[in-house]
């Protein structure tokens, strides 16, 4: 179905009949021009809001959920021009929800917007996301150039998984050192360049549109991670092919909800939902329709959320560096990619909602955590980010203990380094009071290292 000349996911408002009596200027589409970047500058939040324009059958101010598995046809020969791709979703004709379902997609519309991409479409999860679009760009004997600072869970899709299971390499690289980068890609065998916005955990900022001159030069596709930083960076429009997130984040906010997109050109999404060769199509990540619908009404208010993750991060690390804590936080002018995240960021969203600090050890890592959990209730010790709690992880020994010692090194990851996802529940001074006493339990205990 997918794949075809005729078959288009268009990002338009109600439609059904192939042939329209609407205007075409009604469409609302993420167009991008020729050299790969959205025309004009849109804010995020803007996007969103334009692309919003779902609602329910019934004339609901919310869009009805699409719960059923499978669709039914008017007459027997649609269902022969559905599946040669004749008919699809771009005027109204769903096959199966794995395929294409119209409340997914419906989310799928509003990441599209947010990332300023042509398309998009969301998964089951964020790992999901992105190994279904390097199983879709890559192929057996195929080379991945990527980032050493990453998620633990993509590292070992590239480090162990994808050799084993698809014959594709990966080699490792600093991508602040460009000149690593441009050496590491070998001419006719590369074909991703992998890399994530601010690093997880090392929040070490990537030069979105110096990589993809490097990488485009060489004809090679760049995939960004934009789980850390959505609303805050727009990779697509600093010149990514794609861009991934793991919605179970930001996007959510609740905690709740695992779930993942895959942001990029048409083409890509087409041949990802392909009935004979698409990834997302055949190894089926797919997303319920009820969580597409929780997620949708979330997404208007993530701008909102995203400014006091982001405000409260930037007071916070300035505090904690003021009580000489080893704090690495971008929004921080001692940072040392502060200015070129300020270069690359929208305007007035901040410069992330995550900080670290470095503890040094593992053991007074989990001192600190469990006072600050434990003792004065400033968060909680767990994993995944976006949350309006604040999150607390030791990251080598979690998120990123699939990596061995000597990755971690070279990342940078300290075996003291605390991820912290600081998140907006209760009042700013509230919080920061209950951190202030988690620090004097430390101090009195002796086991308080500063910088």
């Amino acid at each position: 179905m997918a794949g075809t000349d005729d078959h288009k996911v268009v990002f338009s408002g109600k439609k059904r009949e192939a042939t329209s009596d609407f205007d075409g200027d009604d469409l609302i589409v993420a167009k991008k021009s020729a050299s790969g970047h959205v025309s004009s500058w849109e804010d995020p939040v803007a996007a969103i809001a334009s692309a919003r324009h779902e609602f329910g059958e019934h004339g609901g101010v919310n869009m009805s959920i699409e719960a059923s598995a499978t669709f039914t046809v008017m007459e027997p020969e649609t269902m022969r021009r559905m599946f040669s791709g004749e008919l699809g979703p771009d005027r109204d004709f769903f096959i199966y929800s794995r395929h294409f379902n119209p409340t997914v997609l419906n989310l799928s519309r509003q990441m599209a917007a947010l990332e300023g991409t042509e398309a998009a479409y969301c998964t089951a999860s964020g790992m999901s996301a992105i190994s279904s679009v390097l199983m879709q760009l890559c192929s057996s004997g195929d080379h991945v150039v990527a980032s050493r600072s990453l998620y633990g869970g993509t590292y070992a899709l590239l480090k162990h998984f994808l050799p084993r299971a698809s014959n594709v390499t990966t080699t490792f690289v600093d991508v602040k050192d460009h000149g690593m980068v441009r050496d590491a890609i070998v001419e006719g065998r590369t074909k991703v360049l992998y890399v994530e916005t601010i690093a997880n955990p090392t929040l070490a900022v990537a030069n979105v549109p110096e990589l993809c001159r490097i990488a485009h030069n060489k004809g090679v596709k760049v995939v960004v991670d934009n789980t850390f930083a959505p609303i805050v960076l727009s990779p697509a429009r600093l010149g990514a092919d794609v861009v991934v997130h793991s919605i179970s984040k930001y996007v959510s906010g609740g905690a709740d909800i695992i779930a993942g997109a895959v942001c990029g050109p048409e083409s890509l999404v087409n041949s990802m939902m392909d009935l004979h060769q698409g990834t997302l199509m055949l190894l089926g990540p797919t997303m319920n329709a009820k969580v597409a619908f929780e997620l949708a009404e979330r997404l208007p208010h993530l701008g909102l959320r995203m400014k006091e993750h982001c405000h409260r991060a930037l007071v916070y690390a300035t505090r904690m560096k003021k009580l000489g804590l080893k704090v690495i936080y971008p929004g921080l002018k001692e940072h040392p990619q502060h200015d070129l995240l300020k270069s690359m960021a929208n305007r007035d969203y901040g410069f992330g909602g995550i900080l670290c600090v470095d503890m040094e050890t593992e053991d007074r890592a989990n001192k600190l955590m469990h006072h600050l959990q434990n003792c004065t209730q400033f968060g909680f010790m767990a994993v995944s980010l976006g949350y309006y709690e604040t999150l607390m992880s030791c990251s080598g020994s979690s998120t990123s203990s699939e990596m061995n010692a000597e990755d971690k090194a070279l990342s940078g990851i300290s075996p003291g380094l605390v991820r912290m996802s600081i998140g907006y529940n209760g009042t700013l001074e509230q919080k920061w009071s209950q951190f202030e006493k988690a620090i004097a339990r430390m101090q009195d205990s002796g086991i308080l290292i500063k910088n």
